[in-house]
């Protein structure tokens, strides 16, 4: 019988290599380790003590809160008894909860602490299948009192109460085609939709990526991405238990670069806004640092970028800025770097590279298990994102138009097996999914992947082009947060941005301009002069027609709570087409001033309402004189 699902390689591991490290967690400010013993151990006491709390194959297990050993262990236990797993991301708000619970009739939750018990039982009286709510930190939780809750240590003790063969017997019993994971796809239409994925699936693709960039027990990877995204997955449960390389968890969101500069990874996998808040942080740093620093840096910024295009390092940039500031974000020990989810910029690409970071662009899908291309290492490739892994994975570009670009579709034996709960899955076809994004071939067969397809605009007059291409652009600046480019079936293009709060305000306080709050900084004459020059050194980069002209700085933050991002941060243009429809309605009708009158609610589910007014900066001179 073969390793074909997730307990029984854990039982693999944990009888050939128990004493190895398989896990660690920072608690309190001290790493505690957790070997495949240890692993197994706390696994087999949760599938036991779920088994004894009435939990069956079939069952749907939800599975919310920060990255946690106790997330992933949760997980392989439900998986132990035949349940299939659905995870939800940690700051989902509690209708996006109410959702996934009671469309996948979960039975038992695991939910990490008292903020999201709290979020659970404030609709767990519209949840009647909601029988459990496991709780991992015990803080705050004497207050509450519901027979659902129980302890992990509860639920463990119940566990050790039964027999181990039983566990052995359950582990035995597991079947690698039976779907095991509901993986919510990233939603930028409307509701995400539960891909069906099985543990044969989910290992054998985990396999074909290795081999393309294999890992092993020395490796390190750091668990920062969201556990129910697919890569974390593939990442933190695939790889980590077939590999073994060990998997690490930091203390708080707050104290990540801390914790990941004391591991010193040897891999890492971000999400290109999070390459790109840390290529601002930089930057934001390097403006509070001596005359004499920052000459250092742009020299060696400089010189790093012109070896870089020659396809080669600088010594000398190495020696006097890259070394120290490697070291500074924890990445010296990085043999392997990864970028997807969305294209990262070309800017923001070529400052990693130059560092020696060495960064490569992926691409995939939640329906195909993740990626499935990866760039080629060691090549400076900014526009592309590889080729498949192996000959298994079929790709094309259907209905070409005269330059080559068309819809991708592919195929591989380790997809998903279609959505929960719908009857039809139109975009899978004869086994060929139809992604939905445009893209091209090069000449050296890698694919390019330009934007979804719905996405690519055309003005007025004629004039493609790719929203998401410029947006990039304009993120690299330190200074822009999130940026939506507008045009289609307009006369010219035009954008909304919001400011990078953290390093505008610095800005703000360094120059002694006086704010209150975001939207009172973002309203300010100096801030809008700012990003007027940030829009204009993108625009000198840009053909004519793909020019920005005008610009409005938005009076809040694009939020995922207020359903204008993705969980994984893509941008909802329907939402905001909609949302701010009146905002982009008199940026191209030539107002000057756009005045807001509107409410905003939080995390929490309070609401703050904002009044204020909006000043469009009107560009028509600006690209000129850039270019």
């Amino acid at each position: 019988m073969t390793d074909d699902t997730l307990p029984r390689l854990l039982a693999r591991n944990a009888a050939r290599h128990a004493n190895e490290i398989a896990l660690r967690e920072k608690h309190l400010g001290i790493w505690r380790s957790f070997t495949w013993a240890d692993y197994q151990a706390r696994v087999r006491g949760f599938a036991l003590g779920l088994a004894s709390l009435g939990i069956r194959g079939g069952d749907a297990v939800g599975l919310i809160g920060d990255n946690r050993p106790d997330w992933v262990m949760g997980e392989v236990a439900a998986h132990a008894l035949g349940c299939r797993t659905i995870g939800i991301y940690r700051d989902s708000m509690e209708e996006e909860v109410e959702f996934l619970l009671a469309f996948t009739g979960a039975s038992v939750v695991f939910a990490e602490d008292e903020e999201q018990v709290d979020k659970l039982l404030s609709i767990g009286d519209r949840l009647p299948g909601l029988r459990h709510i496991v709780f991992t930190d015990p803080r705050g939780m004497r207050k509450l009192e519901d027979p659902r809750l129980v302890s992990a240590e509860e639920l463990l003790r119940r566990g050790a109460e039964r027999p181990e063969r039983e566990y052995a017997a359950l582990v035995q019993a597991t079947r690698g085609e039976d779907v095991a994971i509901l993986c919510t796809t990233s939603g930028t239409t409307a509701r995400p939709k539960l891909a069906q994925l099985t543990s044969s699936a989910l290992i054998r693709h985990c396999e074909a990526y290795l081999a393309a960039d294999p890992k092993g027990p020395q490796d390190e990877y750091v668990s920062v991405l969201p556990l129910p995204w697919i890569m974390e997955q593939i990442y933190a449960v695939g790889w980590n238990l077939i590999s073994r390389m060990k998997v690490n968890f930091v203390e708080e969101p707050e104290t990540t670069m801390a914790d990941f500069r004391e591991i010193g990874p040897t891999f890492v996998l971000f999400a290109p806004r999070t390459w790109e808040a840390l290529a601002a942080e930089v930057r934001a740093r390097v403006m509070d640092a001596s005359p004499l620093k920052r000459r250092m840096f742009d020299l060696g910024m400089n010189l790093g970028l012109q070896a870089l295009e020659k396809g080669g390092r600088s010594a000398v940039a190495d020696g006097i800025l890259f070394r120290a500031l490697r070291d500074r974000l924890g990445f010296t020990n990085l043999r392997s770097a990864a970028t997807g989810g969305a294209a990262l910029g070309p800017d923001t690409f070529r400052f990693f590279l130059a560092l020696g970071v060495p960064l490569r662009q992926l691409y995939g899908q939640t329906e195909t298990l993740g990626a499935y291309t990866l760039q080629a290492p060691g090549r400076a490739d900014f526009e592309t994102v590889g080729t498949p892994f192996n000959e298994q994975i079929e790709l094309r570009v259907n209905d070409p138009d005269a330059n080559g670009v068309g819809e991708i579709v592919t195929r591989h034996p380790h997809m998903f097996t279609g959505y929960f709960g719908v009857a039809e899955t139109p975009d899978l076809r004869d086994g060929w999914l139809h992604t939905g994004d445009a893209g091209y071939f090069d000449a050296k067969g890698r694919l390019v992947v330009i934007d979804r397809i719905k996405d690519i605009a055309t003005t007025s007059t004629g004039t493609r082009f790719s929203p998401q291409y410029i947006e990039n652009k304009l993120k690299f600046s330190p200074y822009v947060a999130e940026a939506v480019v507008l045009g289609d079936g307009r006369p010219h293009l035009a954008a909304m941005i919001c400011i990078r709060f953290p390093i505008v305000s610095k800005w703000a306080e360094r120059n002694r301009i006086a704010f209150t709050t975001y939207t009172d900084l973002s309203a300010r004459q100096q801030v809008q002069t700012l990003i007027a020059e940030e829009v204009a050194k993108v625009n000198a980069t840009l053909p004519e027609a793909q020019r920005i002209r005008d610009f409005v700085l938005l009076y809040k933050e694009l939020d995922a709570d207020d359903e204008e991002l993705t969980r994984t941060r893509k941008v909802r243009r329907g939402v905001i087409n909609q949302k701010y429809g009146d905002i982009i309605a008199a940026i191209y009708g030539g107002q000057g001033e756009i005045p807001v009158d509107t409410t905003i609610t939080f995390q929490d589910g309070s609401r703050s309402r904002i009044r204020t007014t909006l000043t469009v900066q009107r560009g028509d001179a600006a690209p000129a004189k850039a270019a």
